[in-house]
């Protein structure tokens, strides 16, 4: 069985790991959100690239789910007396990736090549797709203008209100062959529970991938990240109103409806399956919340066995 997952952020890697210890046999293909990378004193950070990585091998930080479990900061406390700003919080093997990253990048390697290296070496058998090897970045509005995403998520923790989203340089992105390979032998497509805007919005935003997701003759589910009018995690409400989406289960459903054939809701979210009927899509509800392993594998194998019926 070949699986394509679209994924970004903790919530999709959580989904991810569901896949890949539920579906050990299958060939699990994962496009990942690259927009949100960016350089740190001269080093390629890849964060969404990086969590999933670090998840599917092992070496995810259990308690907050992104970094590497048991990781130091001394090469951080260093860096502060010396005066360099310390807000993006990068662990001092975490700090090796980035590392090896950048020195393969400046070798002439595409990113592709490069998490093809990293997930190699970590032991990670899925084949793990970055969305571009070209340079894309989401910038957020605020009342004070235009900053780079991870100065609104990190450093002001989202905290201030977005009025917009902006994704520079997707007009010339092009996705990697491998990408609209792995959509074209896909036997399930599945998006996850990852933020609409910032994480699964620019893969759909590069050129010819989404109209690969409409003309794909595989069953296509998506997984909401909103309960209620609440993400589960992150600032997916705030920036879903800031685009002019409604901030719900159902406007995730709308931001896919163009390819998707269900939507999977939060069971305790009663008014989502009617508001997506309303709306001329179906929904099936589970509870959606992966708390540790087992839940996880449960939601994974809901997702891939609801496309069956």
């Amino acid at each position: 069985m070949n699986l394509v997952l679209l994924c970004g952020g903790i919530g999709g890697s959580k989904l991810a790991l569901g896949l890949y210890q539920q579906f050990p046999h299958a060939n699990l293909s994962i496009i990942v959100n690259t927009a949100d990378d960016v350089d740190i004193l001269g080093l390629h950070v890849s964060p969404d690239l990086d969590t999933l990585i670090y998840t599917l091998a092992g070496l995810a930080n259990r308690r907050q789910g992104w970094g590497i479990q048991g990781d130091t900061f001394q090469a951080l406390d260093m860096l502060k007396m010396y005066g360099h700003e310390a807000w993006f919080r990068l662990g001092d093997r975490d700090i090796a990736t980035h590392l090896a990253r950048t020195h393969w990048l400046r070798q002439g390697l595409t990113l592709s090549e490069t998490a093809d290296r990293q997930r190699r070496f970590l032991n990670v058998s899925a084949q793990i797709l970055p969305m571009t090897n070209d340079p894309v970045r989401s910038s957020i509005e605020t009342h004070d203008g235009w900053i780079p995403f991870q100065d609104y998520f990190v450093r002001l923790g989202y905290t201030v209100e977005p009025t917009g989203v902006r994704l520079d340089g997707i007009d010339s992105a092009r996705a990697p062959t491998e990408v609209f390979e792995s959509i074209a032998r896909a036997d399930r497509i599945i998006v996850a529970p990852s933020n609409p805007v910032v994480s699964i919005g620019p893969i759909l935003a590069v050129p010819g991938l989404r109209d690969a997701l409409v003309e794909s003759s595989a069953p296509i589910i998506a997984v909401s990240p909103i309960v209620g009018s609440q993400a589960v995690t992150g600032p997916a409400a705030q920036l879903m109103k800031a685009v002019g989406m409604p901030a719900s289960a159902c406007g995730v459903g709308i931001a896919y409806q163009d390819f998707l054939d269900l939507l999977v809701v939060d069971a305790s979210d009663s008014q989502a399956q009617t508001d997506a009927a309303l709306m001329g899509i179906e929904a099936r509800a589970t509870n959606t919340i992966m708390s540790d392993a087992r839940s996880k594998r449960r939601l994974a194998r809901f997702v891939v066995e609801a496309s069956l019926s």
